[in-house]
């Protein structure tokens, strides 16, 4: 099938698609006249890159989890690991959403959100911050 068809039957769009074969994510057969040729294989492998990446794996994340995969002698132990890992991952980055909600939070309070041009948010975004940004 041509790219179009792989689109459609992935959920990818082919610009996605040419961009994860760039990098080697997917490699569809060439037929004699240059074009790609999408077997099933590869639709089925493009739609786990979707399903993975809407999941929030990173793209080196797809690779090693496309690699395994592909490896029919693979363990389940090690696609476990990689989906702790992205837990604690997650878990790590609610937090950081959860202070910056509460930083969000506490500086509206602060506003009296009147027609006065003295402003308790403004203030507090022009004062150095106490911490480092990651």
């Amino acid at each position: 099938m041509n790219i179009g068809q792989a689109a459609e039957r992935s959920g990818l769009n082919p610009k996605t698609i040419r961009y994860y074969e760039s990098i080697g994510l997917v490699l569809p057969h060439r037929a004699s006249n240059g074009y790609r040729d999408y077997r099933l294989v590869d639709v089925e492998q493009l739609q786990f890159l979707q399903r993975a990446r809407a999941v929030g794996f990173t793209l080196d994340e797809c690779r090693e989890l496309l690699d395994l995969y592909r490896d029919p002698h693979r363990r389940s132990a090690e696609v476990k690991a990689l989906v702790l890992e992205r837990v604690a991952q997650v878990d790590e980055q609610l937090a950081r959403l959860e202070a910056m909600r509460d930083t969000l939070v506490t500086m509206a309070k602060h506003c009296a959100g009147d027609d006065n041009a003295e402003c308790a948010i403004i203030d507090s975004l022009a004062q150095p911050m106490p911490f480092k940004l990651v």
